[in-house]
């Protein structure tokens, strides 16, 4: 008999992905099901702040109209089913939108719809039970816009159950999209945990698209071509093992190095990676390359989930302005600083005149001279930079005043001074994110005119405990891995003095990624006997030290043997993160190509 494997393609990490992605997977045609990930934290703030102004937008429009309208009648041909969180915070309108593109085009399509994240309903009941912000336990702020917990997989399961050709949901963990699809397939229970685990471990691999397939690998010259750059596909067995590939004939690369970096991408400790369904342990991972652009990927436990969702609100919080300016020539990026601190002195001199009081925060980066690495920084001679400012004010019309003094900038002060052609910036609104934990009987899903219970989410076989932040039981600890010990000391004797410092590069690649505030570096061992090195080299004191330019708070190191890989999570890390942040990569998207500069020393007999 020949053993069941369900099929899925991931078609977008984000929105804004790549609308060439839908007709590569279906030009592929073995799909069983198609995922489009469409929300992050940024977008849902984009996304509240649309509904203020309509409320039938708030929904990521692009992959209703164009995408699946151009796809749509292919997708049914192929008998494809479709799941998205393309929603956004008004799934209602998105499910309707899309009814009325298969009415167009004469389709019998039927459209689920999953509620229940939105918690603004529950808003009075929250502050009376005093949830609190995560890192920062403080009270629910006072100007709420959006509220939403993140839901799991089992709701998704739930539509597919019921027929669902299209499921589109709100909130939920990424991962989720594609766990649904593989709970309805193959059956699995809320305490099959380390199936759940796979799965959820298929979905980390898919949800950001071609990241897990060629884009941001740190060995990026290894990667023939992105032009025509393969969307993941994922072929998935009923034990939860499954196969990670790509389409026949396109670009990219999937190998272990590529896996890897995606396995490590925006985690936090690899054995407690908390989600709805099942809390993680992916330290142990194994990766096989079985073929060409073909990694299997098994190994993950899974361990019970918290009795809370994980939730974010939203907070008005006053307004932005960003805005760019070229200069050049001779200590170009002195020139720049003087420039942006000339601009907030002009303002400080005149905003008490008109009655407005001081920035909140302002935000002066030199681009091109290697701000980015503070006093690792090797570029301060360069003849071209970038001036960025940003400034964060209450009112809007300070900000605004600012915005049309900018130009008087290039009269009155450096040479050079250069426009970016778009236009003066305007100021938009800070939107601020706070995460808490909500007991899971506050939150009320349907899925269409369906209300499920918490029994129906998940069995008693097993006791889910309040975890909080306490998130490893009794079973991950009594499994810590030894590996890493094991390999350090049959290694020491052999780490002699004979050494050289070279870049952590030279002995590792990596991945940074973003939750809120927090920031995670993923680091791999180039080989395995690279990683005492590391373990020696790299400690969280040396990491925090290396980044103390951007990174306010705490770093833990975790340790992956299966990958030998770290994790470190660097604590305030991204300038409140988001839409809260002034600076210019808010989402650390360089900080591991930052960190990877950092110099380590190494026996010589062990480089090549």
């Amino acid at each position: 008999m020949t053993e069941k494997i369900i099929t899925i393609g991931g078609a977008a990490g984000a929105w804004g992905d790549s609308s060439l992605s839908t007709a590569q997977l279906l030009a592929a045609g073995n799909l069983d099901y198609i995922v489009y990930e469409a929300l992050a934290e940024v977008t849902m703030a984009i996304l509240s702040r649309a509904k203020m102004k309509n409320p039938n937008a708030g929904y990521a429009i692009d992959f209703i109209n164009p995408v699946l309208k151009t796809h749509l009648r292919e997708i049914r041909r192929q008998g494809i089913r479709v799941v998205t969180n393309a929603g956004g915070i008004n799934p209602q309108a998105a499910a309707e939108a899309l009814r009325q593109i298969a009415a167009e085009q004469e389709i019998d399509l039927k459209v689920a719809v999953v509620e229940g994240d939105n918690l603004m309903p529950q808003l009075a009941q929250l502050r009376e039970a005093d949830v609190r912000e995560m890192a920062r336990n403080t009270p629910l702020p006072d100007q709420v816009i959006a509220i939403n917990a993140y839901l799991g997989a089992f709701p998704i399961a739930a539509a597919l159950d019921r027929g669902a050709d299209v499921v589109i949901t709100g909130r939920v963990v990424d991962s989720a999209l594609m766990l649904g699809p593989l709970i309805h397939e193959f059956g699995w229970q809320p305490d099959d945990l380390d199936k759940l685990a796979q799965g959820s471990l298929v979905g980390h691999l898919l949800e950001c698209g071609p990241q897990s397939t060629g884009g941001l690998l740190t060995d990026w010259e290894s990667v023939e071509s992105w032009v025509n750059i393969g969307y993941p596909i994922a072929e998935c067995a009923a034990d939860g093992s499954f196969v990670l590939t790509k389409p026949t004939g396109t670009d990219g690369l999937v190998n272990r190095a590529t896996v890897t970096e995606q396995i490590l991408y925006e985690i936090g400790d690899p054995r407690a990676y908390i989600l709805p369904d099942v809390t993680c342990d992916f330290a142990d991972v194994q990766l096989t390359e079985v073929g060409p652009d073909r990694v299997r990927v098994e190994g993950a436990r899974g361990y019970p989930p918290p009795s809370t969702y994980k939730a974010c609100a939203l907070e008005m919080d006053g307004y932005r302005l960003t805005f760019l300016l070229l200069l050049t020539g001779r200590d170009a990026a002195r020139k720049a600083q003087r420039v942006g601190e000339t601009l907030f002195g002009r303002m400080r001199r005149v905003f008490p005149m008109m009655g407005w009081g001081d920035f909140r925060a302002t935000s002066i980066e030199v681009l091109g001279s290697e701000s980015q690495f503070g006093p690792h920084g090797r570029a301060a001679d360069t003849r071209e930079v970038v001036l960025k400012i940003a400034a964060h004010h209450d009112q809007r019309e300070a900000l605004a005043f600012f915005a049309r003094e900018i130009p008087s900038s290039a009269l009155s002060m450096a040479q050079s001074i250069i426009g970016g052609g778009s236009g003066l910036p305007r100021p938009t609104p800070m939107i601020r994110v706070h995460s808490m934990l909500v007991p899971r009987e506050m939150v009320e899903i349907t899925v269409d005119d369906l209300r499920l219970t918490i029994d129906d989410l998940r069995n008693t076989n097993y006791d889910i405990r309040n975890t909080n932040n306490e998130i490893r039981g009794d079973l991950i600890e009594n499994r810590k891995s030894k590996i890493v010990n094991e390999v350090i000391e049959n290694q020491k004797s052999k780490i002699v003095n004979d050494e050289i410092e070279v870049p952590l590069l030279r002995i590792a690649y990596g991945r940074s990624g973003d939750k809120g505030d927090i920031c995670n570096v993923g680091i791999v061992a180039r080989r395995p006997e690279f990683v005492p090195v590391l373990a020696r080299e790299l400690t969280a004191e040396k990491v925090k030290s290396y980044l103390a330019h951007l990174v306010d708070g705490r770093v833990e190191r975790f340790e992956l043997p299966g990958l030998h890989a770290f994790n470190f999570v660097l604590h305030e890390a991204l300038g409140g993160g988001g839409t809260a942040s002034l600076r210019f990569d808010p989402l650390g998207k360089g900080m591991a190509q930052i960190l990877l500069e950092c110099p380590i020393r190494v026996p010589v007999r062990m480089l090549d």
